[in-house]
């Protein structure tokens, strides 16, 4: 990261921290180590951000989340923090990162490498976003300036809650059961890429159909 020019590192329940095997091998990157900032959850961690991009090498065919490659994802992270903040995430070592993890992403970035042996650590993942986060930086690509920051996750998560509280007053369940329509609906959320005045329309519509449906039945 340091290498690349990046400095803000979020650690998300990290086993130990701090540790001096970890600090060893910062190897002169010790102090971005030492500023890194600690979540107890993905949650916590990517509350604030108007993006957040999930990295995986894995299929995610049971639900839609949009690919990028690391050159196409660079500038618009970059897009995004400048008008708020922006986060890529990385899964561990061993298992990488869960669906239940890519429920507060907006998309993938997938590294293309050869199909029969595309086999990345995590330091190499890092490394490559890192470059191409630089990359983007010393040669931008001119985006339309957005009126409105991007509606941070934290608000997202909320209008989701709020869906399904309405969706389960009108008795509108997934005929599948289990989780399965929230986590299509929220892929959908993360396509559009809303930002907060977005947010705040769309959860005033959900407040209005409450209203109207508790007036509809206090006769009852």
């Amino acid at each position: 990261m340091k290498t690349m020019g990046l400095d803000e590192l979020w650690l998300v329940a990290p086993a130990a921290f701090p540790h001096a095997e970890a600090t060893a091998l910062a190897a002169g990157a010790d102090d971005l180590l030492a500023r890194a900032h600690l979540a107890a959850s993905l949650a916590e961690a990517v509350a604030d951000c108007g993006l957040v991009l999930a990295t995986s090498a894995r299929s995610r065919a049971a639900y839609y989340w949009p690919a990028l490659t690391p050159r196409e994802a660079a500038p618009r992270l970059l897009a995004a923090a400048a008008s708020g903040s922006a986060a890529v995430v990385f899964g561990t070592e061993r298992t990488g990162l869960t669906n239940g993890d890519l429920e507060y992403c907006s998309g993938v970035i997938h590294i293309p490498a050869n199909p029969a042996f595309d086999s990345l650590n995590l330091a190499q993942a890092v490394q490559l976003l890192a470059y191409e986060l630089k990359c983007a930086r010393a040669s931008p690509v001119l985006r339309p300036q957005r009126g409105v920051p991007l509606a941070p996750s934290a608000e997202l998560e909320r209008l989701k809650e709020h869906l399904d509280e309405v969706l389960r007053e009108v008795d509108f369940t997934d005929r599948n059961g289990g989780p399965h329509l929230l986590r299509r609906v929220a892929r959908i959320f993360g396509r559009a890429e809303l930002d907060q005045h977005e947010v705040n329309i769309l959860r005033g519509i959900l407040t209005a159909v409450q209203a109207r449906r508790r007036r509809a039945g206090s006769g009852s």
